[in-house]
């Protein structure tokens, strides 16, 4: 999760610094994509080509929202009505879902 003063997002990351692990993490995570969006109740973006401000490559499933931001207090009731329900949500997707990962360990 990352707030900042313009934008919101929640993301899993795969920061693996092997890239065809991170690769293979990913297309892991892909074979999951239907459980996921299920509990979440929505699509997000699949990145698979991602660098960080620090020029790190990484791998990402995210959403986001504009227009919010942490330091206005009169924002706090979005960001929490966006943050809880898709922690809540990655939560039960990973009770679910982390044993196949398990080979990545």
């Amino acid at each position: 999760m990352e707030a900042s003063n313009k934008v919101a997002q929640i993301a899993i990351e795969i920061a693996n610094p092997d890239e065809g692990i991170r690769a293979l993490i990913f297309e892991q995570f892909q074979q999951y994509k239907m459980l996921l969006e299920e509990e979440l109740g929505e699509e997000w973006i699949w990145d698979l080509d991602f660098y960080d401000e620090y020029g790190k490559a990484k791998a990402r499933i995210f959403t986001e929202i504009r227009g919010v931001s942490v330091f206005k207090q009169e924002d706090w009731p979005d960001l929490i009505s966006f943050f809880k329900p898709r922690i809540m949500a990655l939560d039960s997707f990973w009770s679910t879902a982390q044993y196949g990962f398990d080979i990545f360990k």
